[in-house]
């Protein structure tokens, strides 16, 4: 069975599809365009892309192989791209396909929406953490040694296509980094939904059909509701930064070698919760709800922070795109299902983090 959600920007509008082994046929559900590219990585092309260039129909595909990994989302990982794409003699009528993580995405989407100043892409998310948030909204990037996403655009795709059979191939160390997107929906907005997680975080840890749809479903649809009200970030879509101000900053400080982005998420989660607490926005049996579903993730979201570290971190908050003057913007749980922005000077931050 499969699920449809619509995004509805007003002039334009796109399709999220979602459901069991609807990866096989592809080719049959997209528009018809004479040309696609095929970008993904070399541990996706091996499990899925191969297969789906061999079984291609209607229409002609050129696969682009990417290293996997963050350090793919690099100016001149899009130069290659961009220029292997102009060999290939691919016109504005041409369209992507991005198959794989969030950073396949990220990658193949920025190069949409600059080549030839914009031509057609789909995402088709094969990580759990691109299915249920990075794949949806149109937000891309790439990374520059200050930050995360310091350079893209919002481009939206022509539409999302989840194969949740795709989460089987997913090692577990990836899986629980997916969590971490899908624990933040129900901190921002749907505590019933937290609660669900909650009692379902087994079920979901092993892939059991029809949970995992349904968790899927819902953070796509919690996103959509989002992406709708706030395609740009300019206010509500704000919220969908919980976790990620000390993520991102623990990411960069670190190379983007320690952490996965997931991983990052969950401590961040941890600690702005805690910040939270410490700022009397929650009260500490909620705040124990949140730390205890996150290590039910099974990953140990415990983190030394050394003085050395939180410098580090503090240098990178301050370069934090969403920031506003001098201030450090985080978003923080301020009730169930609920948040609020808190903008703290560098030294606020670092009494309150060193408090911790």
């Amino acid at each position: 069975m499969i699920q449809t959600l619509e995004i509805n920007l007003g002039t334009r509008r796109y399709p999220i599809r979602i459901g069991q082994g609807i990866l096989a046929g592809l080719s049959s559900c997209l528009d018809s365009r004479a040309v696609w590219v095929l970008i993904t990585d070399e541990t996706v092309d091996e499990f899925y892309g191969k297969e789906l260039v061999a079984k291609w129909k209607g229409s002609t595909i050129h696969p682009i192989i990417l290293p996997p990994g963050e350090g793919t989302k690099t100016f001149h990982q899009v130069e290659t791209i961009v220029s292997r794409m102009l060999d290939l003699n691919v016109t504005r009528d041409s369209g992507i396909i991005a198959l794989g993580g969030g950073v396949v995405g990220d990658v193949a989407g920025f190069c949409a929406s600059i080549y030839l100043r914009g031509i057609a892409y789909v995402q088709v998310p094969t990580t759990l953490l691109a299915q249920v948030d990075s794949s949806v909204g149109g937000k891309t990037g790439v990374n520059l040694p200050q930050g995360k996403n310091t350079v893209g655009s919002f481009y939206q795709p022509e539409a999302v296509v989840i194969d949740t059979e795709t989460l089987s191939t997913l090692p577990r160390r990836h899986l629980i980094s997916g969590l971490a997107e899908v624990i933040k929906y129900g901190v921002i907005l749907d505590y019933d939904f937290l609660t669900y997680l909650q009692r379902n975080i087994g079920e979901i840890l092993s892939l059991q059909p029809g949970v995992i749809e349904d968790v899927i479903t819902r953070c796509c649809a919690l996103k959509a509701e989002i992406v709708i009200a706030d395609e740009r970030e300019a206010g509500l879509r704000k919220v969908l930064n919980y976790g990620h101000t000390i993520a991102h900053a623990l990411e960069a400080v670190t190379a983007y070698d320690t952490y996965t982005h997931g991983e990052a998420v969950l401590i961040g989660m941890q600690f702005e919760a805690q910040m939270a607490r410490e700022l009397g926005l929650i009260k500490p049996d909620y705040l124990n709800e949140i730390q205890s579903l996150i290590q039910a993730s099974g990953f140990d979201p415990r983190l030394d922070l050394t003085a050395d570290l939180l410098e580090g971190l503090l240098g990178k908050m301050t370069q934090d795109k969403k920031n506003r003057g001098d201030t450090i913007s985080f978003i923080l749980p301020a009730g169930e299902g609920r948040t609020e922005e808190v903008l703290l000077t560098k030294k606020e931050a670092r009494g309150l983090l060193q408090r911790l």
